[in-house]
């Protein structure tokens, strides 16, 4: 039971922010008892620590698989990109933005961890990146790598729309391409843009 309130409270703050969906909200969607939440959540900051927990755990297992799928550098980005569109396509008001109004600690602990996987995954697509020839062979990848996720939990944790957080993403996404692109890179950074469902 524990594990299912974790799943249904997740995909209901995914979709309508950490704030808005009450402990009422989520009992009322299972059918159970609000009662019954509380007998394993002894409050809704619980929930929402082992909510983003579990998150967590799917995002990066899913981009485990994008990454092991052995798209080049550009794409690689791009897919992981449509990733967090799909993940958050219902959602108005930014969960993350949410997160970091009203539940402050606990977005520190996410983005800290965040901060770590990303460092990871960012850097090795750079590094990836050289090496296919699609980014320059004279970047600092510790920088490059750090410029980006500042920029992009930067987005997240001040943009209250999701649509408008969505679309800033896209353009710091270019921006970062751009900044490290070969001329090949370029070629291939276009077509991806050109894509509609972006």
């Amino acid at each position: 039971m524990k594990e299912k309130i974790i799943k249904k409270a997740s995909e209901m703050f995914l979709k309508l922010g950490f704030k808005s969906i009450t402990m009422d909200d989520i009992a009322g969607e299972m059918c159970i008892s609000k009662k019954t939440i509380y007998k394993y959540f002894c409050n809704k900051e619980l929930l929402i620590e082992e909510s983003t927990n579990t998150i967590h755990t799917e995002v990066h297992q899913i981009i485990d698989q994008i990454i092991s799928k052995n798209h080049n550098a550009i794409e690689e980005n791009f897919e992981i990109r449509k990733m967090f569109k799909e993940m958050f396509k219902s959602s108005d008001a930014s969960p993350v933005y949410q997160l970091k109004k009203h539940y402050p600690e606990i977005y520190e602990k996410v983005i800290s961890r965040e901060i770590n996987e990303c460092n990871t995954v960012f850097k090795k697509n750079i590094e990836d990146g050289i090496k296919q020839g699609l980014y320059r062979e004279n970047i600092n990848t510790e920088n490059y790598t750090k410029f980006y996720y500042n920029l992009i939990f930067s987005i997240k944790g001040s943009t209250s729309s999701e649509k408008e957080a969505q679309q800033l993403e896209l353009e710091i996404l270019e921006y970062h391409t751009r900044a490290m692109a070969t001329q090949q890179g370029i070629i291939e950074l276009e077509k991806h843009l050109l894509n509609p469902d972006i």
